[in-house]
């Protein structure tokens, strides 16, 4: 009878089968009630199981409840995942993937981001957070505002993405999470140019979203465009009562009354911006 399994590649002893079978069944993430259900025991055998395979290392602990295997060849470095995607749905569900994370995986900027942008319904104490070596940034979202989204399999995990035009609604809603205005303002223009635009699904989201800054910032920065007079004609018919900031980072100065908006000085969309 083989008394050995296989794990990263080299064999291990019978011992750590159990391990293994966890590991198959759980993928990148494994908690709690994966190790109680794969293995048929008690919570509280799980978690001696849990704590012995963590401090014999073929575990990382990377959050209250959550762990991943720890690849044979990598056991001595901080980095284990080479996707940490993969974390998100473990540590902050319900989420997903938004801003100028999701902008970057959708092709709408060539910009590299070292961060990731998460889009959380649990409560945010800390809006950066590094976890298994990874840097994420959190920005809380009413549950019932998660919509507009698609799966993406990264390994073994399902990880939710904003798509394409929820990126975009959400980067308009806050600049912030889009990378700044200015970053926003290229973005939104890539977006235009593409095939699979929508401008009906944009205006939507914006309508469901329910932020009225969102109508004033894209109309004003679509309003030079030729191939965008539906989508003016549709932010000039939900104009809100009072005044909002082009950007909440920058000093802006002038209004431009029309948009009900603050903009910086110098600022001429689809133009030269003051920074």
């Amino acid at each position: 009878m083989n008394d050995r399994v296989y794990f990263g590649g080299e064999s291990i002893p019978q011992g750590r089968r159990r391990l293994a079978a966890v590991i198959q069944a759980a993928g990148d993430v494994i908690s709690l009630d994966d190790v109680v259900a794969v293995l048929s025991i008690e919570r509280t055998d799980a978690s001696k199981l849990l704590s012995r395979w963590t401090k014999q290392g073929w575990l990382r602990r990377v959050a209250q409840g959550s762990y991943v295997p720890a690849t044979l060849h990598s056991l001595e470095s901080e980095h284990v995942l080479e996707d940490p995607w993969v974390l998100v749905p473990a540590l902050y569900g319900p989420a997903y993937i938004g801003g100028r994370t999701a902008a970057e995986h959708w092709g709408l900027t060539e910009q590299l981001f070292r961060d990731i942008l998460v889009m959380t319904a649990q409560p945010v104490r800390g809006k950066q957070q590094e976890r298994h070596g990874a840097q994420f940034i959190l920005y809380h979202v009413d549950a019932k505002n998660i919509f507009g989204t698609k799966a993406v399999w990264r390994a073994r995990s399902k990880v939710m993405v904003s798509d394409v035009h929820r990126t975009i609604t959400d980067m308009l809603s806050d600049p912030f999470i889009g990378g700044g205005i200015q970053h926003v303002a290229d973005c939104l223009n890539a977006y235009l140019n593409r095939s699979d635009r929508n401008d009906k699904t944009l205006i939507e989201y914006a309508d469901r979203l329910g932020n009225g800054a969102v109508f004033k910032r894209l109309g004003f920065l679509v309003e030079h465009r030729s191939d965008a007079v539906n989508l003016v004609e549709a932010c000039r018919a939900r104009l809100t009562k009072g005044n909002a900031k082009l950007d909440l980072a920058l000093s802006c100065k002038r209004l431009i009354s029309k948009w009900r908006l603050w903009v910086p000085q110098g600022w001429v969309p689809g133009g030269s911006h003051d920074r």
